[in-house]
């Protein structure tokens, strides 16, 4: 990538940035992309603003998720960049079958779109999995010390 897409910040896995960094990075090889299939013209033309706008939105909307409020409002916006990340890969798997754009970097788009969806699709199962796991210890904590709170006890004694 040319300097202008060059990511300053360092990618580590914890805070998910190196998944924002990739999407970045897609989003920006598939407007170039789309740059050159625009100004091909064709029916490719049509295509180009959708699939520049799902691209686009896919990284958008990981980078909202790293500010959300709460874990359902992560876990959404984490499912509406799924969402964008499959049109986006749907998207250029036709320009790739239809021969529209260079065929090298459409298949490239659309090896990485797919394995940005499966990253996406873990990233969503396992955010739920694990938050559904935590509302289920959380209510096993609060009915054991609801039947605490209620037993009998007898004061200054061990009973």
């Amino acid at each position: 990538m040319d300097n202008e897409t060059d990511i300053e910040r360092p990618s580590t896995f914890e805070d998910g940035q190196d998944i924002r960094d990739r999407a970045f990075l897609f989003a920006c090889r598939v407007v170039k992309f789309c740059q050159g299939v625009y100004d091909r013209g064709g029916v490719g033309r049509m295509m180009v603003p959708q699939i520049v706008d799902c691209a686009t939105s896919f990284a958008t909307m990981l980078e909202e998720a790293k500010a959300a409020e709460s874990t359902p409002d992560f876990i959404s916006k984490c499912s509406i960049s799924l969402k964008e990340s499959r049109e986006s890969w749907t998207r250029l798997r036709v320009c790739h079958a239809c021969r529209i754009g260079p065929e090298i970097e459409a298949r490239d788009l659309v090896q990485e779109a797919n394995e940005l969806v499966s990253i996406m699709t873990a990233i969503v199962r396992n955010t739920r999995r694990n938050a559904a796991k935590k509302k289920e210890e959380h209510s096993n904590t609060r009915r054991r010390s609801s039947r605490r709170s209620h037993e009998f006890r007898i004061p200054n004694s061990e009973f």
